[in-house]
């Protein structure tokens, strides 16, 4: 992230602060670049393609099938970049190019999950009041298309808005040489955005794939993608750009 040093001033250009001359920059990237450009570019291509790994997060019945509960909240945004053939694309370069998938689902309700809790969050609530992913029922399998395949890893279900959050997912991305990871799922704004911050926490980069991620609305889409994202992510990308990183 660009950040402004011994200065009290926010803008481009050249601050004072005493007699020290300080050169400020903005605290987002511009549209187009990733928040580690400026003079160290950093080419969204240059991981080792061998330390990548592709996560994929919540990949329910209930996040992408027509009839989940979810669906018509997101169907909107996901249909207009179509979210669907884009994660086919990327599941399938992925594999091609021997990049492990790691999935990281959430909790799936079950009977009792937030009872007698003292703080029950948003994240907690809506779970409950919805049985949302709920276990043994079609809305807590994976989608078709979109769920494990042998050889792929699925993480431990996380309860909030982080993948990594209670879960072994850093110890099987670790334990499989991954350093890098390629973001795609659901929601933008929720948990792909909440794992994406805890990865980097851990010391991972991110790539976010813009296009192979949807949420409520266009403006929760520019938050998740043009504000929020380059806080965090290396490069935010089109699934055609981050597939040719796979190359």
């Amino acid at each position: 992230m660009w950040v402004a040093t011994r200065s009290t001033h926010a803008r481009s250009g050249l601050a004072r602060s005493g007699s020290v001359e300080v050169t400020t920059v903005p605290l987002i990237a511009p549209r187009g670049q990733t928040c580690d450009e400026g003079n160290n570019p950093m080419p969204a291509n240059s991981h080792n393609r061998a330390q990548t790994g592709l996560v994929m997060v919540d990949p329910y019945n209930d996040m992408l099938s027509e009839d989940g509960k979810v669906w018509p909240a997101v169907k909107d945004v996901a249909q207009s970049i179509g979210l669907h053939q884009h994660l086919r694309e990327l599941l399938v370069g992925a594999r091609a190019a021997d990049v492990p998938v790691f999935i990281a689902p959430h909790r799936r309700w079950r009977p009792g999950d937030a009872d007698n809790w003292q703080q029950l969050a948003p994240p907690f609530r809506k779970l409950s009041e919805a049985r949302l992913f709920a276990l043994d029922n079609w809305g807590g399998q994976w989608h078709p298309e979109f769920g494990p395949q042998p050889g792929d890893i699925v993480a431990y279900e996380h309860w909030g808005m982080s993948g990594f959050a209670n879960t072994n997912l850093d110890l099987q991305l670790r334990q499989h040489g991954v350093e890098h990871i390629i973001l795609v799922g659901m929601t933008a704004i929720g948990c792909v955005e909440g794992t994406g911050r805890h990865a980097v926490e851990l010391g991972y980069s991110v790539t976010l794939v813009k296009d192979a991620t949807a949420t409520w609305n266009e403006e929760a889409m520019r938050a998740a993608h043009e504000i929020n994202g380059p806080l965090y992510a290396t490069a935010v990308l089109t699934t055609d750009q981050a597939l040719d990183t796979l190359k």
